[in-house]
């Protein structure tokens, strides 16, 4: 298996939302969240994203599955801004870990979340604090 690279986001960027969660079902909240604190409207039923919102919230929901299924709760996605560029940064406290890449896998078994973080963001990375694992993916500003 491949790791993913070690590096920090850029100490510019400023925090715009924060969401802490505890299980599973608090991410269809967190997908809603998102995308209105990357619009500025709430996502109607049935709506179709515009494509940066559209990957970086599946990103978050893919990545946010994963810490909540494989990392120690809770899993902490912050939304983060720079001058070019929004910051996804989801986090678990689970150190034992190295994120790793895997192959895709078939659909519904997981697995995911660091492949599309990979194919839809400008730059992924990972680090770790003395209290939690993070990784982060940057996207472009629509």
């Amino acid at each position: 298996m491949q790791q993913l690279r070690t590096s920090t986001p850029p100490t510019t960027a400023q925090e715009v939302r924060r969401w802490v969660l505890d299980t599973p079902a608090e991410l269809r909240g967190l997908r809603a969240s998102l995308h209105e604190a990357l619009t500025g409207h709430a996502l109607a039923e049935g709506e179709e994203l515009d494509d940066v919102p559209e990957r970086l919230v599946l990103v978050a929901t893919e990545l946010a599955t994963n810490a909540l299924r494989h990392g120690i709760p809770p899993t902490v996605v912050r939304l983060l801004d720079t001058e070019d560029r929004f910051l996804l940064d989801v986090a678990d406290h689970d150190l034992s870990t190295v994120p790793e890449l895997v192959e895709m896998r078939l659909s519904g078994s997981g697995g995911r979340g660091l492949q599309l973080a990979l194919a839809f963001s400008l730059d992924v990375g990972w680090y770790a604090t003395e209290t939690s694992k993070h990784i982060w993916a940057s996207f472009p500003h629509g």
